[in-house]
């Protein structure tokens, strides 16, 4: 329903008196309890504001989506995602928004339409199917909203917050006409009070966002506006995805006091065992000084309460504290009061807090990052956060939670936010599931120089997002730039953001080795991207070494496709099979080599499909989970216990003479030769001539492509080395290349009975014998000489007194 009162943008002045504002009923005392937050609609306490047009648009219907998820259908029309969006802030009292309103595109500099032909879902974005509209958005458009609303009569006497979850990009918001506020950024939340805007009976809020995507300045991560990334499926998208323009997370009203608490810092501090507290507050004179009082609780128990200025940061104690880990994500119950003052009335929120902490630690002798003081591998996905049928907005809010339960099921305990920013109701799941987040800025647009502009607007975009998500425990790790997108100043963000949150890791950029970025060389960590990988990333002095990304193994499900037969990835698999040894025998390397050389962490790329990329654990539909679930549980769980458990380092006599002997059982009689400059294995004995027992020796010297690992020079062949190439272990001179010697250095991993023998260049892959050849072997991999059948016993050799003195 078109409102006939067209509000005007450019009306100035002073507000008129609003015979609904009548400051004479105190606020709610009582608090939702955060950690037990149920599905429950807009307005639990009874109230619910009036949706535009609701009783007679009963024949609006969602577009068709291209693909559907289990929750496609499950999706209300006047109330979709009902839940209360703020679960580290919450109020009894409150209305949603989400719902049907009246919709317009205008040119991008067109003032408010004269009518709303159209009806848009709210809170989905026009390119998606659930919003109804499912077109293509461009930097020319602009985006309109329109719906009525009527307060709560019980609401009189307090101001009224019109908060938006999400908006993407200059949101610019009037109430029965008057503007109340603008806002830029895509990925933080905003309010506005409009107390002062509203009348009595029906109101009408009128929104326009204007979206240039990656034509801006602003931060946009995958999403891309041109005509390869039109709202049908495409064949063309590549890494890039479609555009979310506009309103994508949840409108809702809410009334608080004159006085009221804003925002609720919590940060664990494990060596006092208290929990501190920084209670922000707004709305009147001398707000932010008023005593405030925190409490934590513990299954309804108060565990501990301090009270102090609002604005600084109080010490409450929580003795003998249960940690929060994702083997036990447990959380306290948090409440925050602003009590009355005089004849002020007061405020009350409720939160939750986690009481864990992470750092970093020397491990015998390796930077590793601690979580509770210990070292705990992360294994995780790059998760993307994409939906086929609402795009940036997941359908409901078990579909939010389902992605991150299904890393839990596949045995992760970490999940990477790959340059987006999930509402908070995400943060929520991931607290209360036990996930270790490393969350993502999402970047500016690659292949472009920030101006000084665009550089302002994200840093000041990025410093909100940390401080609207900075008490979830779950938030372990702040990523600030990825691949050199967009990228500039490094050194200095990561120490700003280090400042802005000391009790986080900070990442300077991930992919440090990729696409010409520089290296900040500054943060907790230095983050290589390899595809497939592993590979080889190495600690540094100050900062562990972590794999930001690694995998892409693709296989295509039939009809679970965006792009039926076409897609990619970085390695297509056969079949399921292939996947699962595949992908098992990364993780298994991941264990056996690189975690003992000092990897502390790994990124999958991803958890699932996303528009063209095949190459997820499930389909984008979330319809089928690809591999085997308990096979990449119990790999995943090898390696968590793993961590806890370092194997010591494998150390092999350097300058000294050595023959490799077989340990495969039926096989021990045989040892590593060359023949005619390939590697072989063949029976030595005492018997055996003295060309053959040369052959089968060689001289262990520090490794040519890196010292910490090993080379076998050739005992009769000096200057010769055993090297792979195309697969094949062969004996060649060192050419002097650095290819050569990355090829010819091998990295000890232990192995029983004996050591294994990892290439440099192709971690993950190893030194194997096969029907007597010797080959580079990738678990899982494609080849004969890569099946899993005793891979890790032809894999292992046992160093013996040499053949050849």
């Amino acid at each position: 329903m078109t409102d006939t009162r067209t509000p005007d943008p450019g009306q100035g002045g002073r507000p008129r008196s609003r015979p609904w504002r009548r400051l004479t009923t105190a606020l709610a005392a009582c608090a939702l309890a955060a950690t037990g937050l149920a599905a429950t609609p807009a307005g639990a306490a009874g109230q619910a504001a009036t949706p535009a047009g609701a009783a007679g648009q009963a024949a609006w219907e969602p577009v068709p989506a291209p693909m559907t998820t289990p929750w496609t259908d499950q999706v209300p029309v006047d109330d979709p995602l009902p839940e209360y969006p703020r679960p580290q802030l919450t109020r009894p009292d409150w209305a949603g928004l989400n719902g049907l309103w009246d919709f317009a595109v205008t040119d991008a500099d067109a003032g408010v339409p004269d009518s709303f032909d159209e009806q848009i879902r709210v809170p989905f974005v026009a390119e998606s199917a659930l919003s109804g509209i499912q077109r293509k958005i461009t930097p020319d458009d602009k985006l309109w909203y329109q719906r009525e609303f009527t307060v709560p009569e019980d609401w009189d006497g307090r101001d009224v917050k019109l908060n938006f979850g999400g908006s993407d990009w200059q949101t610019t918001v009037w109430v029965n006409g008057e503007k109340a506020g603008e806002h830029k950024g895509g990925f933080d939340a905003f309010d506005f009070t409009v107390t002062d805007h509203l009348e009595a009976g029906a109101n009408t809020v009128t929104v326009s966002v204007w979206d240039p995507t990656q034509h801006g300045g602003g931060a946009v991560g995958k999403q891309r506006q041109d005509d390869e990334h039109d709202i049908e499926p495409h064949p063309g998208g590549g890494i890039w995805y479609t555009a979310a323009s506009g309103i994508w997370q949840t409108v809702w009203l809410e009334p608080v006091a004159p006085a009221h608490i804003t925002r609720l810092d919590l940060t664990p501090e494990l060596g006092d065992e208290t929990l501190r507290a920084t209670v922000h507050a707004e709305g009147a004179e001398g707000a932010e000084g008023r005593e405030v009082r925190v409490t934590v609780l513990d299954g309804g128990k108060e565990v501990g309460t301090a009270t102090g200025a609002a604005g600084e940061e109080l010490s409450v104690s929580v003795p003998d504290p249960r940690l929060w880990s994702p083997d036990d994500p447990f959380l306290y119950d948090v409440r925050a009061e602003l009590p009355p003052a005089g004849d002020a009335p007061g405020d009350e929120v409720g939160s939750y807090a986690g009481m864990r902490s992470i750092g970093l630690k020397k491990i015998d002798g390796v930077q590793r990052p601690v979580l509770n003081g210990e070292f705990v591998f992360q294994t995780g996905t790059l998760d993307q956060g994409y939906w086929p049928d609402g795009l940036y907005t997941a359908p409901t809010d078990e579909a939010l939670k389902y992605d991150l339960q299904a890393h839990k099921d596949l045995g992760f305990n970490m999940v990477r936010k790959h340059i987006k920013v999930e509402p908070q109701r995400w943060f929520h799941w991931a607290d209360k599931l036990g996930l270790l987040v490393w969350q993502d800025m999402p970047s500016m647009d690659t292949g472009k120089v920030p101006d000084a502009a665009a550089r302002k607007q994200w840093e000041k975009e990025y410093h909100r997002i940390i401080d609207q998500h900075r008490s979830s425990p779950s938030v372990v790790m702040w990523v600030n730039q990825n691949e050199g997108w967009g990228q500039y100043d490094q050194a200095r963000i990561a120490d700003e953001v280090k400042a802005a949150d000391p009790s986080r890791l900070v990442n300077n950029m991930s992919g440090v080795n990729c696409c010409g970025a520089v290296d900040g060389g500054n943060g907790d960590v230095v983050d290589n991207h390899v595809y497939v990988g592993p590979g080889n990333t190495a600690p540094e002095p100050g900062r562990a070494a972590v794999l930001g990304e690694f995998g892409g193994l693709g296989l295509r499900t039939e009809g679970h496709e965006w792009y039926p037969g076409g897609g990619f990835s970085y390695e297509d698999q056969a079949d399921t099979a292939a996947l699962n040894d595949r992908f098992t025998g990364l993780l298994d390397g991941i264990r056996q080599g690189q975690m003992p050389a000092g990897l502390s962490a790994s990124v999958y790329t991803e958890i699932t499909d996303v528009e063209n990329e095949v190459n997820g654990l499930l389909t984008y539909d979330r319809q089928v989970v690809k591999v085997d679930q308990d096979r990449v549980r119990a790999a995943n769980q090898a390696l968590i216990d793993a961590s806890r458990d370092l194997p010591g380092a494998v150390t092999l006599p350097t300058g000294e003479n050595r023959s490799l002997r077989v340990t495969t059982e039926g096989h021990t009689e045989r040892f590593l030769r060359h023949e005619d400059g390939l590697a072989w294995t063949a029976p030595v004995t005492e018997e055996s001539g003295a060309t053959l027992k040369a052959d089968a020796t060689y001289k262990v010297v520090p490794g040519l492509g890196d010292e910490t690992c090993y080379s076998l020079e050739s005992r009769n062949y000096p200057g010769e080395y055993l090297r792979h190439r195309e697969s094949r272990v062969r004996r060649d001179a060192d050419d002097g290349t650095r290819l050569f010697e990355a090829d010819a250095t091998w990295c000890a991993v232990p192995g029983e009975g004996g050591v294994r023998l990892s290439s440099l260049n192709m971690s993950g892959s190893y030194l194997r014998h096969h029907d007597s050849e010797v080959w580079l072997a990738t678990p899982g991999g494609k080849q004969p000489y890569d099946t899993l059948s005793k891979f890790t016993a032809d894999t292992t050799w046992a160093l013996e007194a040499p053949w050849a003195p």
